[in-house]
């Protein structure tokens, strides 16, 4: 599967060769095996400023916009950033052990039930410009809620009482 698209005045081809890596080929007909996507902002915009780099680090293409790219190379862009990024989205806050830290939470997210131990109030961070919230676990695991004030009742009580 190949897909040809313009970016920002340059063109290039982006395919996954049978043993799964992305193969960029640019205008000059240049061929980098082995590109990763990488987004420029995760969280506050996803679908903007996508950066295609080598496998020693630097930059080979850039999609200013994926919705701007065929629908072949969105594909491809999207499921190799799917298997590359994990921060699970809470849809649900279940339950907390304390409401001083540490503490254990008991959430559902978009990737099904888990339970996370938050070490302080310093791990819970707004970002962009929205509602949204990231919590980061004792473990490093980053949580995205995607709009604080979208929870139920009992999920606004909980993240009131730690912000």
């Amino acid at each position: 599967m190949s897909a040809l698209y313009t970016v920002t005045a340059s063109r290039f081809a982006l395919e996954r060769t049978p043993f799964g890596k992305l193969v960029l080929t640019n205008a000059a007909g240049e061929r980098f095996e082995g590109v990763v996507p990488v987004r420029a902002l995760p969280i506050q915009s996803p679908e903007d400023g996508i950066s295609i780099v080598s496998q020693d680090g630097k930059e080979v293409g850039w999609v200013d916009l994926l919705a701007d790219v065929p629908q072949p190379a969105q594909d491809l862009i999207r499921a190799e950033l799917a298997t590359r990024e994990f921060m699970p989205v809470i849809e649900r806050i279940v339950s907390v052990t304390s409401f001083s830290t540490p503490c254990t939470w008991s959430v559902e997210t978009n990737r099904g039930p888990t339970d996370f131990v938050l070490r302080g109030d310093e791990d819970i961070r707004r970002i962009g410009k929205g509602n949204a919230l990231l919590i980061a676990d004792a473990h490093g695991i980053q949580y995205l809620v995607r709009d604080q004030f979208a929870m139920d009742a009992q999920g606004k009580k909980i993240l009131d009482r730690f912000l």
